[in-house]
């Protein structure tokens, strides 16, 4: 084989010196390897050390938080306030990755009562910076600090007089020295084999945003409630309901005067299939008869508890709730009683309506 690979084969025909002999020679090629031995910034990172990076990133930022950048992170925070209190919102901006990190931001503040929207810079600079409003607070980010697309932003925002706070990784950026406050997003390398995808610094961001956001509902005292009622979808929002939500109103409430006999009553609970009937009189709740209650005085009095009116057999002290209370509580509630209806009555006693323990099934808490 390879003496029929170093035949020589004549070019005479087209070549003026035919008796130059040519050889026709096989070279093997082999790919050299990407990775120089021994070189840490070219050897591939296995996954657990890229995990270990990006949290190595965020143990730093905690520290810088706890250290150097707390008074900076807490005028950020200040600002956010105010903007709330003057009716501004919050724009957050990015390019590239980092505007993909930026409209979580966003979305955030605006689900933990901060409202906020995104603004695309390349977008803005042809017709949607018309979106910011005197008073507003906006956020850039940009990791080297020099983006082209942000920096173009500036003069306007000097302009507009518009709070800027940045994140970004080099405090000697031109973004950062022009923020009102900058806060540094910096780390020692990127959980990248190259040292170069948008990788751990993107995540410091991202966790950054979040503290930022909680920091500033938490001193807007946000709530349970208020998270509830920006989430009213999904699986979250089933958890979050209201009792309001889900109580029975109307002519679905078992209802019946003081005066009413036990005939009455019977046929009340019965027919509203509820367990339970409320005792009212003038709309205000005087008390509840339950089946339980119902079986107890046949125990305790026999055929002569039909002789009594709803007044001298109700629980004049029964459990109630708000219809504003999370629907957990009111689970919480029928649990610790070992009850399963509650009224739902309003400050000054009027009757709304019931929550029943089946209701709550359907939104997931059981």
């Amino acid at each position: 084989m390879a003496a029929a690979l170093q035949s020589s084969y004549s070019l005479a025909p087209w070549f003026s010196a035919p008796s130059v002999p040519w050889s026709l020679v096989f070279v093997t090629i082999r790919p050299m390897s990407p990775h120089k031995p021994g070189n840490r910034e070219s050897e591939p990172l296995r996954p657990a050390e890229l995990v270990r990076t990006e949290a190595a990133a965020l143990e730093a930022l905690a520290r810088r938080l706890e250290g150097p950048m707390a008074a900076s992170f807490a005028r950020a925070v200040e600002m956010i306030l105010r903007c709330g209190e003057s009716n501004g919102r919050v724009v957050v901006t990015g390019m590239g990755k980092s505007g993909i990190i930026a409209q979580k931001i966003a979305a955030t503040l605006s689900s933990t009562g901060s409202p906020a929207i995104f603004l695309h810079p390349a977008e803005a600079v042809h017709g949607d910076l018309g979106v910011l409003m005197p008073g507003d607070v906006v956020i850039a980010l940009s990791a080297s600090g020099e983006t082209e697309e942000i920096l173009r932003l500036l003069a306007y925002l000097k302009r507009m007089g518009d709070a800027l706070i940045s994140f970004c990784c080099s405090l000697q950026s031109t973004l950062a020295q022009a923020s009102d406050v900058a806060l540094d997003c910096s780390v020692e390398r990127e959980a990248c084999g190259l040292n170069l995808a948008p990788t751990a610094s993107t995540t410091a961001m991202l966790a950054l945003g979040d503290a930022l956001a909680v920091a500033v509902s938490l001193d807007k005292g946000f709530r349970a409630e208020d998270f509830a009622d920006l989430h009213p979808g999904g699986k979250l929002g089933k958890r979050l309901a209201k009792v309001r939500d889900l109580m029975h109103t109307g002519e679905e409430i078992p209802a019946v005067a003081p005066s009413t006999g036990m005939a009455d009553v019977i046929f009340e609970m019965s027919s509203k299939k509820l367990g339970i009937t409320t005792v009212q009189e003038g709309g205000r709740l005087r008390g509840v008869i339950s089946d339980g209650d119902l079986r107890r005085l046949l125990e305790r009095e026999g055929g002569a508890a039909l002789s009594k009116t709803a007044g001298e057999a109700m629980n004049a002290h029964p459990r109630t709730i708000a219809g504003e209370e999370l629907a957990a509580k009111a689970l919480a509630i029928l649990e610790e009683r070992k009850i399963t209806s509650l009224v739902v009555v309003d400050a000054e006693q009027r009757v709304e309506g019931i929550v029943h323990l089946h209701d709550l099934w359907g939104v997931e808490l059981m």
